[in-house]
């Protein structure tokens, strides 16, 4: 439970302290508003890597494996991309607190925020466990 507060405390700093320096990302709001943007980060990211895993299941299940080929390299090379479209939907959708203008901003803070998990050990079944 630590490592989780601790991680959105993390992303609630990267949101306003850090992107607010790359072109074209606009954070509105004071820290609050930042920090329910942390929170919502995490649900956000994980409905993005739910329905990913749900198209990839899919998708191999009706091919018979076939897909496989494609989506076997797809993960290995675009896992980095997940925060990026997390962060764009999140844009979409919170358009008061988060601006993103364009996929190369996005991108950059997408990698930020992938450093973040990485460095405080995102695994995405921690919720389960004690």
């Amino acid at each position: 439970m630590k490592r989780i507060l601790f991680r959105v405390l993390l992303i609630a700093l990267a949101f306003y302290f850090i992107f607010p320096k790359i072109p074209g990302i606009d954070v509105h709001g004071g820290f609050t508003h930042v920090l329910v943007a942390a929170a919502l980060f995490g649900i956000f990211g994980w409905l993005v890597e739910i329905t990913a895993i749900a198209i990839s299941a899919v998708l191999t299940v009706t091919s018979l494996g076939m897909a496989l080929l494609v989506l076997v390299p797809l993960w290995l090379l675009g896992f980095w991309l997940l925060p990026a479209v997390t962060l764009k939907l999140m844009a979409d959708f919170m358009p008061q607190t988060l601006t993103i203008h364009g996929w190369v901003p996005a991108i950059e803070g997408g990698l930020l925020m992938l450093l973040i998990g990485i460095c405080t050990g995102g695994d995405p079944n921690e919720f389960g466990k004690r």
